[in-house]
């Protein structure tokens, strides 16, 4: 498996472009990172704290990560955005994520910190934000692109929360997706991990990646770390969309 990286500029908050051939391959490199940085934090720091996206990218990444050689007791796992559905509803990542993969693997249950969205926005925010009380820098934070440019649940004309005095856990009323309700880690705690690590895969999402690229403030180029953030992306959508001859 090949990946060509580009990097659109360098030093703090930069962005490294690491395209791939397929989504299969983005999955097999995905989890391979995934597990890379579970051993290396297993190693320095005793434990491996992840924060989860939800959405179809990464669900067979998840199956995957089922049969993964590693020392599940050591793993402490979070979630980057829910939606305020009940907790069994297929719609919920943490559902999604329990049906793919956590409900399959032995990490303990008191190791699973699903965000208790069922309370409404804003109770379930104020929750998480207690939750996440103490808890360090994450290791690895994984995310996703809308074809807005959305991360977690963090939109286009919103407050995404950059500024360090944000509370960890925002509460979203006015989502453009349904449902309206939602809880969101805001980019300032998204940001504060060791890595992070976008998943971007479909032609949709082509004008998403071109923009942000281009420098456009979008939700995604919120989350900055010193040493920068890697987002694994289908080949095709770093190129220029091909013409078909004889398009007008």
């Amino acid at each position: 498996m090949s990946a060509t990286d580009t990097q659109d500029d360098a030093g703090p908050g930069s962005v490294r472009w690491i395209g791939v051939a397929d989504a299969a391959a983005l999955r097999q490199m995905a989890y391979r990172r995934i597990l890379d940085a579970a051993a290396h934090a297993i190693e320095r720091r005793g434990r491996f704290l992840i924060v989860l996206v939800g959405g179809n990218t990464p669900r067979g990444i998840y199956q995957m990560l089922r049969t993964a050689d590693t020392d599940w007791s050591r793993w402490q796992v979070y979630f980057g955005d829910e939606r305020c559905l009940p907790a069994d509803d297929a719609e919920r990542s943490s559902r999604m994520a329990a049906d793919a993969w956590l409900n399959r693997a032995p990490i303990p249950q008191d190791q699973v910190h699903a965000i208790p969205a069922e309370l409404g926005a804003r109770a379930a925010a104020l929750a998480y934000a207690e939750t996440l009380r103490g808890v360090g820098d994450f290791d690895l934070v994984l995310l996703g692109l809308g074809e807005d440019g959305h991360t977690a649940s963090l939109f286009p004309g919103r407050d995404w929360g950059v500024a360090a005095s944000t509370p960890d856990a925002l509460a979203v009323f006015d989502a453009p997706k349904p449902p309206p309700q939602r809880v969101s880690l805001s980019a300032a705690r998204l940001s504060r991990t060791r890595e992070v690590l976008f998943m971007v895969e479909g032609e949709a999402k082509r004008s998403a990646v071109t923009r942000w690229r281009a420098g456009e403030q979008l939700p995604a180029g919120a989350i900055r770390l010193a040493g920068g953030v890697d987002v694994l992306v289908e080949s095709a959508l770093l190129a220029p969309r091909a013409v078909s001859a004889g398009m007008p």
